[in-house]
């Protein structure tokens, strides 16, 4: 926003909160009661729930009236910390627009010499200690806002892994932002994966919407002849809601996402029906993997965006590949991830230019 937008904000509204910012609660109610939360609103129309007790994941998501994300029938739950065996953490998944997979393990179940992981790591069922809020205030010019806390990912004699996220935004624009630092605070080296499951759902998601992406692909069970993702198939549009994909029917692709000349990927979901996009902009360094997942189940409609730094093939295939990231102690990685929603004709064009609606 310009200074004279902000002037004009000065003079017309004395409390923040008319125009947005962050506030914070507890949930009284059905399964996800005694879990905090923290609605975040733009003033742009884009709002947001972040779930303070798992992991700061994003659950509920709009713009204006239009909601963008799935949300499982499960919905919030608090965390449940020992949730962490074979597929147990689909009984706390309640969708949301964004799952935090990981910190040491994102994929299937796996056993093995180095100990037992259960779906997709812990990190997303682990309470936050909240560090800061720091709100927006347009009468002294500063339109930014921000919510900060860590989440830790420990055990004694074990590894101790420490996840610090900020949430950030700006009053009157319809973004957010993800800074992620994943330290090891233990004194052996911890084996690291991370993948930001992005659940995007109706809608957003419906007959005809384009799912977007660039970048070469497999599909996740190697099968030329997937049902889905095979050579000329339309996978990038999505589907009337699909009989096969009843109960565990699903699909996925693991994608090399191409990079612009900045280094940074792009995907997202394009209804050209709504005039409504949202993109998802990552650094191709930090964040090397792409996989889209779609579930076009009846009542169960969704598709995911999920960058991270290895497909979810799980710690064994990726210590096999000797792709597994090992942290030292002390040692620190960090992780960025922009969503936005677009709704100009002209910055929906730029977005689809930026990443090719192809199947190649």
């Amino acid at each position: 926003m310009d200074q004279e937008t902000v002037i004009h904000w000065n003079n017309k509204a004395g409390n923040p909160a008319q125009l947005g910012g962050i506030e914070t609660a507890t949930l009284d109610n059905g399964s996800g009661r005694g879990t905090r939360i923290a609605w975040i609103n733009t003033g742009t129309g884009l709002r947001y729930k972040v779930v303070l007790d798992r992991a700061m994941d994003i659950a509920d998501a709009f713009y204006n009236q239009h909601s963008l994300a799935w949300l499982s029938q499960v919905g919030i739950t608090p965390p449940a910390p020992f949730s962490d065996s074979g597929i147990n953490w689909l009984r706390t998944f309640g969708g949301g627009l964004l799952t935090t997979c990981g910190l040491s393990h994102v994929g299937g179940p796996e056993s093995d010499a180095y100990g037992t992981r259960g779906l997709h790591g812990r990190i997303s069922n682990s309470s936050t200690e909240l560090e800061s809020i720091v709100q927006p205030d347009p009468q002294r010019g500063r339109l930014s806002m921000s919510i900060t806390g860590r989440i830790r990912e420990v055990c004694v004699f074990g590894p101790v892994l420490e996840l610090r996220r900020t949430i950030s935004g700006t009053l009157g624009e319809p973004y957010l932002h993800i800074h992620d630092e994943v330290i090891n605070r233990g004194n052996t080296n911890a084996s690291h994966m991370l993948l930001y499951h992005l659940n995007f759902g109706y809608p957003l998601v419906d007959e005809g919407a384009s799912i977007v992406w660039n970048g070469s692909w497999k599909s996740r069970d190697g099968n030329p002849d997937n049902p889905i993702f095979h050579e000329g198939g339309t996978f990038k549009t999505c589907p009337a809601p699909l009989d096969a994909h009843a109960g565990t029917g699903e699909e996925a692709a693991f994608i090399d996402p191409t990079p612009d000349e900045t280094g940074h990927c792009h995907c997202g979901i394009y209804n050209p029906m709504l005039g409504l996009a949202v993109a998802v902009h990552f650094n191709k360094n930090e964040l090397p993997s792409l996989t889209n997942w779609q579930h076009w189940g009846k009542g169960e409609y969704v598709t995911g965006l999920e960058p991270g730094t290895h497909p979810p093939i799980g710690q064994a295939k990726a210590r096999e590949l000797g792709t597994l990231i090992e942290l030292a102690p002390g040692e620190s990685r960090s992780y960025n991830l922009r969503m936005e929603v677009l709704h100009q004709p002209e910055t929906i064009s730029s977005f689809l230019n930026q990443s090719s609606l192809t199947n190649n």
